[in-house]
């Protein structure tokens, strides 16, 4: 339990929730907030409804009208955010200035970390495309196409939250017939991004592998970018920070082969064969033959000694 809560718990409910809020160990998959400005409408509004189709069931939606500008004033849109327990938000306006805009960005500490503006210039819906859709809560594939995503410092930061928006749950493994769907992002040259959804089927090839076709489901969009806030390299650094009990510590003498085996290393001293008991294992016991060969050497070396002693004292 955090000794910087404000707010104290009044009932064993409150008390879960408020920390269930806190910062945990192990970080649950983020829920999206979407809210719509003075006036939303248009292609914003069938984008915004796609995006929730796809992020579902991570999905948290305001249905009414909200008077927020996020780049001059976001406090409106902070106390949102946290009040419905969202790490991420997607608002969508239009105006004269700016027609068919879409917000995206992410929280950090109560507080926007990075934003970006993006204008829509053409969308499709994806009840547009008469094809066959997925199901929900199907994890997409994300393909960033161009070397313009790692030019600048936006551009990554933009690659990171779109990353963000769309990641679910991790995953241990991947199955290859759980991979259903694919979303692309590509960057021009004009700094303009694309957005394209396909769906995978996995056809008959005559081999082990199948074989690939892509077949787009939307939805389908161009975007320009308008304003972003990025976050400082400090606190990006921060945010970015893993606790100390998640960090993999290297063992000595300790190593892992591509498949995933541990294989460790003994340092064992010097091994004196001749001093190891192995007289009790019955498969090694002497028989009779050699019993009686061993009291005749015994003998023979008990008159050796004598006859030796008796010399010497002559």
């Amino acid at each position: 339990m955090s000794l910087l809560r404000i707010r104290k718990p009044k009932t064993r409910k409150g008390k879960k929730v408020l920390m269930a809020r806190e910062p945990q160990l192990i970080e649950g998959p983020r829920n999206m907030l979407f809210l719509d400005g003075r006036k939303c409408g248009g292609d914003v509004k069938s984008c915004m409804k796609d995006i929730q189709q796809l992020k579902k069931p991570l999905v948290k939606v305001l249905n009414r009208n909200n008077d927020i500008t996020p780049f001059e004033d976001p406090t409106s849109l902070e106390f949102l955010t946290q009040k419905n327990d969202c790490a991420m938000f997607a608002f969508g306006s239009t105006s004269k200035k700016r027609p068919n805009n879409l917000v995206l960005g992410r929280i950090y500490e109560n507080e926007i970390l990075d934003m970006v503006e993006l204008g829509i210039k053409r969308y499709q819906a994806m009840s547009e495309f008469k094809t066959e859709k997925i199901g929900t809560c199907v994890k997409p594939c994300l393909v960033f196409n161009g070397p313009k995503w790692s030019q600048s410092e936006e551009l990554r930061r933009l690659k990171n939250l779109l990353i963000d928006a769309f990641q679910k749950d991790k995953v241990e493994a991947i199955r290859l017939q759980g991979i259903e769907h694919v979303m692309s992002f590509t960057c021009t040259e004009d700094l303009n991004i694309l957005l394209r959804s396909y769906k995978i089927l996995l056809k008959k090839s005559g081999q082990r592998t199948p074989r690939i076709e892509l077949v787009e489901i939307g939805p389908s969009a161009d975007f320009s970018i308008r304003r972003t806030k990025i976050a400082s390299e400090d606190l990006y650094k921060q945010a970015r920070k893993q606790p100390k009990q998640l960090k993999v510590t290297k063992k000595k003498n300790i190593t892992r082969d591509e498949l995933g085996n541990t294989h460790g290393r003994i340092h064992l001293g010097k091994q004196e064969l001749g001093k190891i008991q192995t007289r009790r294992v019955k498969g090694l016991k002497k028989s009779p033959e050699e019993k009686k060969a061993d009291r005749q050497k015994k003998k023979e070396l008990m008159k050796a000694a004598a006859q030796e002693l008796l010399t010497n004292n002559e």
